[in-house]
């Protein structure tokens, strides 16, 4: 089975920090969600499969739809894929979106879980952040959804910043503990370029990131949740058992998933796309019957480095015995001598012949994995 993803290029207003595809003008809406909807048919064979078991509609923010226009893309999609048993059909949302009108309307919809955008519970950091809500409207935002009776929610937190104390962010992770949030996805904040956030550290308004704290920081989110029986099951992302992002975990093992709209991106197992992220060109292109996509076709070593680095940042780790099933002795023998440094600093132990990252380990998670990288010759190297 496959997933699809949908990339709602809106957003009220811009987040100091973010580099994400979006416009704050709406004008173009309807005809966004038109062009849309005729990707979808233009794409209908791009995953090999008409079976689609997840859903996510992300951005941008796509709680800045109505309803109604969420049915609209989940329609479409029912024309061209087998969604009878998708499992999971997630909405990205902020919290000043989400009033009891709104949430009732979705709740008439397919959606089953909401991923909603706190960031923080402290009124100063939001505004350090310019994000468009209050900590009153993220806390009522979320028990609003839980009161209209959605049991699957998602709150994200980010971590790092120069105003957020090791007492704020302890305070942060137990309210949303207290909420009985089940899936908490918790983020370092980084320094993208062209951000707005960049620009203000560049003339001194903004003070720099620290990385001591962004990793102390990260140790305590790993420690307080794991007391209260959370799993850490990837990276950035806590769940209780049983009650992981389906979604996203699809992308962690190399499950095929369809992107629709401007800066989408797609894989199909042997390719990987991403749509151009401008959004007229995005609409006057799909009008003329074309996707207006760039495409890479992996090689054997993309496909193998992309399991090494997906596979490694999950509790489930790096599958020496599918790695070999798939790619050969060669490549089983070339991962393992390289991760032998790895073992002997404690930064991986093995578990039932998978390579897992300890805590210390997964402070460094994209170096360990690009160090296990496979390298071009590989089958000829002595190992």
């Amino acid at each position: 089975m496959g997933g699809i993803y949908f990339h709602i290029p809106f957003c009220k207003q811009a987040c100091h920090y973010c580099d994400f595809h979006f416009s704050t003008s709406i004008k173009y809406k309807n005809e966004m969600l038109e062009a849309m909807a005729k990707e979808l048919r233009l794409q209908s064979s791009y995953l090999h499969t008409d079976r689609i078991n997840t859903i996510y509609f992300g951005g941008g923010t796509p709680s800045i739809l109505e309803a109604s226009e969420i049915s609209f893309l989940l329609d479409e999609a029912s024309r061209h894929y087998d969604i009878s048993n998708t499992v999971e059909i997630t909405l990205e949302a902020n919290p000043d979106d989400l009033g009891k009108t709104k949430i009732e309307a979705f709740r008439r919809t397919s959606i089953n879980r909401f991923s909603i955008g706190i960031q923080s519970f402290y009124d100063e950091d939001l505004k350090w952040m310019n994000r468009a809500h209050t900590a009153q409207e993220a806390d009522s935002a979320i028990k609003r959804v839980q009161d209209a009776g959605f049991d699957d929610i998602t709150a994200d937190l980010i971590y790092g910043y120069p105003l957020l104390t090791d007492e704020k962010w302890l305070n942060n992770i137990q309210k949303l503990v207290q909420l009985h949030i089940p899936h908490i996805s918790a983020y370092s904040l980084t320094v993208e370029p062209k951000t707005a956030l960049a620009h203000l550290i560049k003339v001194g308004k903004y003070k720099k990131m620290d990385d001591e704290q962004a990793a102390a920081q990260f140790l305590q989110l790993i420690e307080t949740l794991d007391g209260y029986a959370y799993e850490h099951y990837e990276i950035s992302n806590f769940a209780l058992p049983s009650r992981y992002a389906k979604h996203n975990t699809n992308y962690w093992k190399s499950k095929p998933y369809l992107g629709i709209g401007p800066s989408a991106h797609s894989f199909n197992g042997l390719q990987r796309q991403w749509n151009i992220n401008n959004n007229q060109q995005y609409i006057t292109s799909i009008n003329h019957q074309r996707v207006p996509a760039e495409v890479e076709t992996l090689s054997e070593i993309d496909r193998i480095n992309e399991y090494i680095m997906t596979s490694l940042r999950t509790m489930w780790g790096l599958d020496l015995e599918y790695l070999e099933r798939l790619y050969g002795s060669a490549a089983l023998g070339y991962v393992v001598s390289n991760a032998k440094q790895f073992e002997e600093d404690n930064k991986i132990y093995r578990e039932r012949d998978c390579l897992k990252l300890t805590v210390s380990g997964k402070l460094m998670a994209d170096y360990i994995a690009s160090e296990l990288f496979i390298e071009e010759g590989y089958e000829h190297e002595k190992i």
